[in-house]
């Protein structure tokens, strides 16, 4: 069985030589004679594979010493509720929606307060990244909320919402690790990691000291609480270990092959190679507007719903996985994160020519 190039949005393509390395530890991780999927996480071994991972991340994103790493479980999803219960003391949020899971993270904070939809771009079935240079926040505003890169719609903000000195959330599930970041600029930064770093089953928060309180909402639960987890370091309850573990092997695979401004420099080689036969095809076509188009997903259509799936079949029978678009959408979807090679979007832009040759 071969290695296929496997485009899904998440979970999604891990690096070879992670796999190569979990798969050899598998039976005795690092001389314990079991597997990190056997052993405590209150064991010493444990303690080293969490602490290490943290470590690495750090380093990787220059994240200041007054910013807690949580690794939670409950996925992204779950912070749609989290952030409200722990951030919303005025019971007042802005949300900028920029596709389905900025929606839904809106949708879920009108369960707590009032959560004000300030901009959007829904009516152009989310191709571009509204405006956000004068927004109207709220006065009193608790936070500002962004989706940073929108996995579904291939869009992804270039520059980050003039929040006018209220804190700034963003989900950058599937834009984490892609490039350099600039953490102190967030109030918390939180991402699903099956998209551009591990297995699925966690999210990593960074968030900022002075928002992990106590002073939560009336009947938050225990496990709803930030100050819960950073207390006790991310291991109140069993953590997700083996998820940690090969994120942990992630950064360090990041850190080998020069960090996130060389990670930038391959996803926009990568990413220009499939825009610029995109844009200069007579079959198939980019469906967001040019400024914000995303690295990570981009999607793209025939016009023709039969022979988007005549595409994605032939695509699949080459090895080239994954391709179907979402269903809010249709069309297709390459999904190329910091684990896809660039000679799988090569691979992908021949079979795309070949396939307009055919098919035109």
């Amino acid at each position: 069985m071969s290695r296929v190039y496997n485009f899904s949005a998440g979970p999604a393509v891990l690096p070879e030589e992670v796999l190569r390395e979990v798969a050899a530890e598998m039976m005795d991780y690092n001389g314990t004679g079991m597997s990190v999927m056997e052993m405590s996480h209150r064991s010493a071994a444990f303690e080293e594979i969490i602490e290490s991972a943290e470590k690495d991340l750090r380093d990787l994103m220059g994240i200041p010493d007054n910013y807690k790493v949580l690794f939670l479980q409950g996925g992204a999803s779950l912070q749609f509720a989290m952030i409200p219960m722990n951030l919303m003391k005025n019971r007042v949020a802005d949300y900028i929606v920029t596709g389905q899971w900025a929606k839904k993270a809106w949708q879920e904070a009108q369960k707590y307060g009032t959560a004000n939809k300030i901009a959007t771009s829904e009516d152009q079935t989310f191709s571009y990244i509204p405006d956000c240079s004068d927004l109207p926040i709220s006065e009193d505003a608790d936070y500002v909320y962004i989706c940073e890169n929108n996995t579904i719609y291939g869009t992804k903000f270039k520059t980050l919402p003039n929040t006018k000195g209220k804190d700034l959330v963003a989900d950058v599930s599937s834009c984490f690790l892609s490039e350099p970041v600039d953490v102190s600029k967030y109030a918390i930064l939180y991402g699903g990691v099956q998209k551009n770093i591990g297995p699925a089953g966690m999210v990593i928060a960074i968030v900022r000291e002075d928002l992990i309180t106590d002073d939560v909402l009336p009947g938050t639960p225990t496990m709803m609480k930030y100050k819960t987890h950073a207390d006790a370091n991310s291991l109140y309850n069993t953590p997700n270990c083996f998820c940690i573990y090969v994120c942990g092997k992630v950064f360090k695979w990041l850190k080998k092959m020069g960090g996130l401004e060389e990670m930038k420099r391959r996803n926009e080689e990568k990413a220009k190679i499939l825009y610029d036969f995109l844009d200069g095809s007579r079959l198939f076509k980019g469906t967001v507007r040019k400024e914000d188009r995303s690295l990570m997903n981009v999607p793209f259509v025939t016009g023709d719903k039969e022979m988007d799936a005549k595409f994605v079949k032939a695509a699949e029978a080459e090895g080239l996985v994954n391709l179907k678009g979402h269903r809010t959408v249709g069309g297709m979807r390459a999904s190329i994160y910091n684990a896809m090679p660039k000679e799988g979007v090569e691979a992908l832009v021949a079979f795309m020519k070949k396939f307009e040759e055919e098919n035109s």
